[in-house]
């Protein structure tokens, strides 16, 4: 019997892939170290030397995060994934979720949370402000909603939202929290189980410069209590919280049982993002990113642009969002950066389209090289139009 599909000629050619500074909103370039490390030989997902290594992810999550959940894993899957996970495990029809939509990712929780059946409830902001702790807790008494989620930093405005206060305010009004931390965390402080964060969660590739792929995670005792006291099973088996906990051994007493083939390699490559974390230490981590946050900004100034969230504090450091001036097109100094220098300044998303820049620091890119490097292909595009 003949094949009717021919084997297809581009398969014939070596596999291209240009080495770009990847300075957008994510993913950021990957060290040596940890491509190294996926390229060592796989092993069976339930292997002895493989379940020691998801041990390591869980106690490095668990480092980056700050919490001492037990509920803690990856992910086999990215950050959408991980959000669609928070809402399959904790909503079900009769549960009321409060959305602060400031933003894609406030829209695209809103579109899952639906869903699953449950009610939907948003408070809103103007596009690149954060809310207020007022404002939030107003929401959560008005709406009185099982589960508050919140975008600690909102990679489509550049917004960085205040966590303070929320985690007590919502435990005092019978209210579980969820924080999305997927371009914020590692670039700035978060402390889960000082903020009393019952849900978190953020991806592989950005600050943790892994590739694409792996979403850490954390559930707080209340959350795993919440998940146990539903009345029905989740509506996703891969990403059923019951299931996951027992693959990478959460749960007290279970042992670990198969639920899925893990991605292994990708989990070395995880692995070792969240070493060289630890090694460098969160807290100089931090610092790096603020101040190579600050090299930008003030290289931005002297080009003559102005930031598009107006309060400085209130800037994400990872993901920087730059007015586009009246008649400079933006798509254009963004093809020119790439053609010119390979170093990707990548358009707004959502309620930004067509209306700033986005330039990523993040992992190893948040150093000063770099960020120079971007300053001087943006102004170069900036002079071919004539500013």
């Amino acid at each position: 019997m003949t094949l009717d599909v021919p084997s297809p000629p581009s398969l014939a050619e070596p596999i291209h892939v240009p080495l770009k500074t990847l300075t957008g909103p994510g993913p950021s370039n990957v060290s040596d170290r940890v491509l190294q490390a996926q390229s060592l030989p796989t092993l069976g997902h339930l292997h002895p030397e493989f379940t020691k290594i998801m041990d390591d992810v869980k106690a490095g999550v668990q480092y980056i995060f700050q919490t001492k959940n037990p509920m803690t894993f990856a992910l086999s899957a990215t950050g959408h994934a991980a959000m669609e996970c928070v809402m399959n495990n904790m909503l079900e029809p009769g549960k009321t979720v409060l959305i602060a939509n400031n933003g894609i990712w406030g829209v695209r929780s809103a579109d899952m949370a639906r869903r699953q059946g449950a009610t939907v409830k948003e408070i809103t902001t103007p596009t690149g402000t954060c809310f207020t702790l007022e404002q939030i807790t107003a929401g959560v008494k008005e709406h009185k909603p099982d589960l508050l989620f919140v975008t600690h930093g909102e990679s489509s405005t550049g917004v960085l939202q205040p966590l303070e206060g929320l985690g007590p305010m919502c435990h005092a009004n019978n209210c579980l929290l969820a924080v999305d931390t997927v371009a914020s965390l590692g670039g700035t402080p978060v402390y889960a189980d000082k903020l009393e964060i019952d849900v978190i969660y953020t991806g592989s590739q950005k600050v943790l410069g892994v590739p694409p792929g792996t979403a850490p995670i954390s559930f707080s005792p209340k959350a795993t209590a919440a998940f146990q006291a539903r009345k029905n099973p989740p509506c996703s088996f891969y990403l059923d919280l019951g299931w996951l906990g027992e693959y990478w051994n959460c749960w007290p007493g279970k042992g670990r049982v198969y639920h899925h083939t893990a991605p292994v390699n990708t989990l070395y490559g995880l692995r070792e993002g969240l070493a060289i974390v630890a090694e460098e230490g969160l807290e100089n981590c931090w610092r790096r990113h603020r101040l190579c946050a600050d090299h930008l900004q003030t290289g931005l100034r002297e080009l003559g642009l102005d930031m598009f969230v107006p309060d400085p504090k209130a800037r994400l450091p990872t993901v920087n969002t730059i007015k586009v001036p009246q008649g400079v097109d933006w798509a254009a100094v963004s093809k020119h950066c790439m053609a010119n220098h390979l170093v990707e300044i990548s358009g707004g998303l959502g309620p930004t389209a067509g209306k700033v820049w986005r330039i990523g620091v993040m992992g190893n890119n948040a150093n000063i090289k770099t960020v120079s490097k971007v300053l001087d292909a943006l102004k170069e595009a900036l002079a071919a139009q004539g500013k």
